[in-house]
Order: C-alpha cells, then sequence, then structure tokens
C-alpha cells in the first residue's frame, strides 16, 4: 500500500553530518528519514525556499523537457529499500499512458516539488526502514534512532514545512 507523504523538512544528521529529507504522512503517524547528497539536498531547499537560479537547474531542466513533450508528473513513489539504499519511481503521464521511471528518490522529490506533484511511501519500506541499520556503530545508530524519535517540528531548522 502506499501513503502520501510531505516533507516535514530538510536537516543534518548529527552523527553523519549528511543532509537528511523527513518525509511524514498526513496523519503525522509515520515519518521517513532518507539520507540525500549535499548537491541532491540543495535542489530539494532552493525548490522549498522558492529561490529561483539565473539558469534552470537539472531537475527544472527535467521538469521543463516534461513539460515540452506535454507530459506531467502524476506521483513519485518511494518504492524499495534495499542493502540501505532507498529506491524510487516517478510516474508520468504521456500521451494516455503512465510510463515508470527509475530515480533516485532525492530526485524523484526534487522533481516532485517542482511540478507539485504527490509523493508517496510504499508502507513496507517505511516498516522496513525501522529495522535497517544506518551506522556503522551501533552506539552511533542508537543514538541516531534517539534523536530522530524525539524530533521536534521546531528542530526543523529553516527548511521545515
Amino acid at each position: 500500500m502506499q501513503i502520501e507523504m510531505n516533507i516535514k523538512g530538510l536537516m543534518v544528521d548529527p552523527v553523519t553530518n549528511m543532509p537528511i529529507v523527513i518525509l511524514r504522512d498526513k496523519d503525522g503517524q509515520k515519518v521517513l528519514p532518507i539520507w540525500v547528497g549535499i548537491f541532491e539536498a540543495n535542489a530539494i531547499a532552493l525548490q522549498i525556499e522558492n529561490i529561483s537560479t539565473p539558469r534552470p537547474m537539472t531537475h527544472d531542466l527535467l521538469r521543463n523537457v516534461i513539460q515540452d513533450l506535454k507530459a506531467s508528473v502524476e506521483k513519485v513513489v518511494v518504492c524499495d529499500l534495499q542493502d540501505n539504499t532507498f529506491y524510487a519511481l516517478i510516474y508520468l503521464a504521456l500521451h494516455g499512458d503512465t510510463l515508470a521511471i527509475d530515480a533516485r528518490p532525492s530526485d524523484a522529490i526534487a522533481l516532485a516539488l517542482r511540478t507539485r506533484a504527490p509523493i508517496f511511501v510504499e508502507e513496507t519500506v517505511i516498516d522496513n526502514a525501522k529495522t535497517v541499520d544506518f551506522s556503522s556503530e551501533k552506539t552511533d545508530a542508537d543514538r541516531l534512532h534517539k534523536w530522530l524519535e524525539s524530533l521536534d517540528p521546531d528542530d526543523l531548522g529553516k527548511y521545515k514545512m
């Protein structure tokens, strides 16, 4: 089952110093942190803050190509988690057909923001993410797990949604 999620915030993991996109369902019952790269976080942050760049960034270019081809982004889905790596699909509507395109979740989310497409996560991904040890050190994993559980909306910094 797919659960519609919104971006709750963009923050930095205090253990690894890597950016994290925090997705949360509408009821606030399910949360999914997705670690992304610096450049991907920048692309997401620019769109969250409605900052225009002098030239199109990659995700802007992709949006423009999709629109010029008379297609639209129906939705993006974080669909799988394998070996601590998240996978996503971008669903495009094109001439009455639906195409599913493999993507990194960070790229799919950046594109969804630019096209105002909904973001979904497979429920199995949320369930499996709870059991994954994203850190090589057990103490770091425990500390990160406690930190994620104690997140408060005020902790999300300037990129909270």
